[in-house]
C-alpha cells in the first residue's frame, strides 16, 4: 500500500493512539494522521494545538505526515490520492460503530477501503475522554500519553505537576 490515512480528534493524543501510528506506518509507504475538524464538538485542544502535539510525538516516523481537515473524510481523502484508512479496536463496542462508518465511508466512494487494527492490549481501556477526565482531577495520567502531551493537559486544567 501506498498512502492511508488515519482520522480521528486526538483530543489529546494518547499512547494507544500512537501505538496505531505506529505499527501502520509500518505498513505503508506514506502515512497521513488527519486531525478532524468538527464543529459539533467542544474539543479541549484546539485543531492546531492537536496538530502540534501529534507532529512531535511522531517526529521520530519519517513517513508520517500530520494534517488536519473538515468536512467529509472521503472528499479529503479523494483530493489527497487516498485510498485506505486505518482504524483502530479496542473493543467490540468500537467495532460496530466501525464497520458502520466503513461501509458508508465506501458507499459514498467505492474506492476507499477500510483497515482496522485491534489495540495493544496494554491500551485496550484507554480514550482521550478517559485521559482528560483522570486529568481533570489531577490525577496521574503518565501511562496514558507521552510526557510533551501530559504537561500540554495538565496546563489545560491549571494543573501543575
Amino acid at each position: 500500500m501506498k498512502k492511508a490515512i488515519y482520522p480521528g480528534s486526538f483530543d489529546p493524543v494518547t499512547l494507544g493512539h500512537l501505538d496505531i501510528i505506529e505499527r501502520s506506518s509500518k505498513m505503508v509507504e506514506h502515512l497521513i494522521v488527519g486531525v478532524l475538524n468538527n464543529n459539533t464538538k467542544s474539543p479541549l485542544f484546539s485543531v492546531d494545538e492537536r496538530v502540534n502535539m501529534l507532529k512531535e510525538v511522531t517526529k521520530e516516523l519519517p513517513n508520517v505526515e500530520v494534517v488536519s481537515f473538515s468536512g467529509l473524510l472521503v472528499d479529503f481523502m479523494d483530493k489527497n490520492g487516498i485510498g485506505v484508512i486505518i482504524r483502530g479496536l479496542r473493543a467490540v463496542t468500537d467495532f460496530e460503530y466501525e464497520l458502520q462508518m466503513a461501509q458508508t465511508n465506501h458507499a459514498t466512494n467505492p474506492s476507499v477501503d477500510t483497515i482496522f487494527l485491534t489495540t495493544n492490549l496494554k491500551y485496550a481501556y484507554l480514550s482521550s475522554s478517559i485521559v482528560k477526565e483522570v486529568a481533570m482531577y489531577g490525577g496521574d495520567i503518565s501511562k496514558f500519553v507521552a510526557p510533551s502531551v501530559m504537561s500540554k493537559v495538565y496546563e489545560k486544567y491549571g494543573i501543575e505537576k
